[in-house]
């Protein structure tokens, strides 16, 4: 059972594992994304996945969004193939069931951490949800849940908390522990102050606040022990718990 274990826990982490199963949160976000739209030039769309395609829209204008769709596909699909070259071809239905059994796991149980945690810092526990998406229909409200473990991961922790980190390797001289807190806590802050900004935003109150700050480092943390695709799917199944509940 041992090495079952820990052939699960390095399996479940590695690209032809993890990215493979985060494919339908991408599919689900897209197709979800296209059917609210309606064809509307402003429709609405996950935060970081705006701002992610922000230079691909400076670049390619209306095309910017396809492109950035494009490039994004391209890149998962070409790290699964150049793992599965080196790994084999074959992949296990058990690992990805009990992905999912672990991603649950973990949703139902990140509000009762995270909450009770928040409560020692600030107090009693608030009401969090944005009232302008607590109005919007719930094929809206799983497109943003999917797209925020999708697009929020990958923009805050797979990118910003790494670039943090190597900034501050690089250009500080920091060791790499100190650099590696020094990421996870700048880039907990960001996720935190993102939720307060356009007209979906959150009102800003302390409690919201270090609720996500403190969910930014736990999310973090399990990307770093358990990768992108279980991270994006706890992500994405908790905000969905959250938003349709």
């Amino acid at each position: 059972m041992a090495t079952g274990l820990k052939g699960y826990w390095r399996l479940s982490r590695a690209p032809r594992y993890s990215l493979v199963f985060a494919l339908p949160l991408l599919v689900g976000y897209q197709l979800l994304a296209a059917f609210t739209s309606g064809g509307a030039s402003h429709a609405l769309r996950n935060g970081a996945d705006v701002m992610l395609q922000t230079l691909f829209v400076a670049v390619a204008g209306r095309w910017g969004p396809i492109a950035f769709l494009c490039c994004v596909t391209a890149v998962g699909l070409w790290l699964v193939a150049r793992d599965m070259r080196a790994h084999g071809r074959h992949l296990s239905a058990a690992i990805f069931l009990c992905m999912g059994a672990e991603a649950v796991g973990l949703a139902l149980l990140f509000g009762v951490v995270v909450g009770a945690l928040t409560s020692r810092v600030v107090g009693p526990p608030m009401l969090i949800g944005a009232y302008p998406i607590t109005a919007l229909g719930w094929p809206s409200r799983l497109m943003l849940s999917l797209g925020a473990g999708l697009y929020e991961e990958l923009l805050f922790r797979v990118i910003l908390v790494t670039a943090l980190a190597g900034g501050a390797r690089a250009l500080l001289g920091w060791t790499e522990e100190g650099a590696a807190t020094f990421g996870v806590l700048a880039g907990a802050l960001a996720f935190s102050a993102v939720h307060y900004i356009g007209p979906y935003g959150d009102r800003l109150s302390l409690y919201s606040f270090v609720f996500r700050m403190i969910a930014g480092v736990f999310f973090s943390a399990l990307y770093v022990l358990r990768g992108f695709g279980i991270t994006a799917w706890t992500h994405a199944l908790y905000d969905t718990l959250l938003l349709l509940g």
